[in-house]
Order: structure tokens, then C-alpha cells, then sequence
């Protein structure tokens, strides 16, 4: 997992749970006193650790966790590729085009990154799918940098997942219509 995950998540802890809890989490996760770099790649084990840790601590279900986290970051994560976005794109478009912008670039600047592959198929002008695939399965993350493009488009999505790895499916596909 690329660290500017971590550096994220560790923005995310210290919003949601305050100043003083991401140590506690990482040693909690069994992590020690870690200290993550941006430019650097970690094992994908310590972003599970660390939720399952903020799920024990919190009560709320890892999912939830993730959601949260994924539309927390979504604002950083449109600051760090703004260069990328064209201006007259809204939510639907953002969404269908990160793979072949975003993700493409993630990947040409660090080989060692690995984006989550995405295929988008627009159903219509209010709607587009999302076929999700990683060995990472964290779908959740998805779902909430979805709200929050939305959110940064001042637009209202409806977010739903027919088709699941946690339940079981080949890849997730995510379905993202305007509201």
C-alpha cells in the first residue's frame, strides 16, 4: 500500500478519534511506534491492521471505517491530481475516467503503487458502473471517494453494490447514479 495511504489514514485518525489516538491505534494494530512516508510502499497487512484496530476501538465495522475514510481523502486526492481533471468534468465523469488519468499516471510514477484496476461503462447520462478489481478488496474505500467527488461536485449520488468480492463475487461492481 502506497504511503500517502497512511499518511492519510493517520489525517483520518486524528480527525475522527483526535490528536492523541494514532499512536495508541499502531500499537493496538500490534505496529509499534511506525512511522510511515509518503514516497514509500507498506506492507497492505498494516492499512488492515490499523482498521481492524479503529474498528475495535470505535465499535463500528471496518466497512464503515473505509467508506468514511475514502470520502475523508477524497478532497486531498483531487488536490494531489487536479493537474489531471479537466475543468467542465463533473462527478460521473471524474469516476469514469480515473482509471485511464489517475491511476494511469500513480502507476507510470511509482511501478511499485497499485491503484485498484477500475472499468467504468456509463449506463446513461446519470448513471455510470464501476467494475472494481483488487486483491486488496477494499471496495469500501471506493464507495466513499465516490461521496466524496460527489460531495466536491456539490452533486447527490446514489451509491449502490450488486455484485461483491465480500459476497463472494468475482470483483465488485458499484453502480453510480445521480440522485
Amino acid at each position: 500500500m502506497h504511503g500517502i495511504i497512511f499518511a492519510e489514514l493517520k489525517k483520518y485518525v486524528d480527525a475522527r478519534l483526535g490528536a492523541d489516538a494514532w499512536r495508541p491505534l499502531l500499537r493496538e494494530a500490534g505496529l509499534g511506534s511506525r512511522i510511515y512516508v509518503p514516497v514509500r510502499t507498506y506492507p497492505d497487512e498494516e492499512v488492515v491492521a490499523l482498521v481492524s484496530a479503529a474498528s475495535r476501538t470505535t465499535g463500528l465495522a471496518p466497512a464503515a471505517i473505509l467508506e468514511d475514510f475514502g470520502e475523508f481523502i477524497a478532497p486531498d486526492l483531487i488536490g494531489m491530481y487536479r493537474s489531471l481533471i479537466r475543468a467542465e468534468w463533473r462527478t460521473l465523469d471524474f469516476i469514469a475516467n480515473t482509471e485511464q488519468t489517475i491511476h494511469k499516471v500513480v502507476r507510470l510514477n511509482d511501478s511499485q503503487a497499485l491503484p485498484p484496476e477500475i472499468a467504468c461503462t456509463r449506463s446513461g447520462s446519470r448513471e455510470v458502473v464501476v467494475h472494481y478489481n483488487s486483491p486488496r478488496r477494499m471496495c469500501a474505500v471506493a464507495r466513499g471517494i465516490i461521496r466524496g467527488v460527489a460531495a466536491h461536485y456539490g452533486e447527490q449520488v446514489v451509491v449502490t453494490e450488486p455484485r461483491c468480492m465480500h459476497r463472494g463475487d468475482p470483483a465488485c461492481e458499484i453502480s453510480v447514479a445521480l440522485a
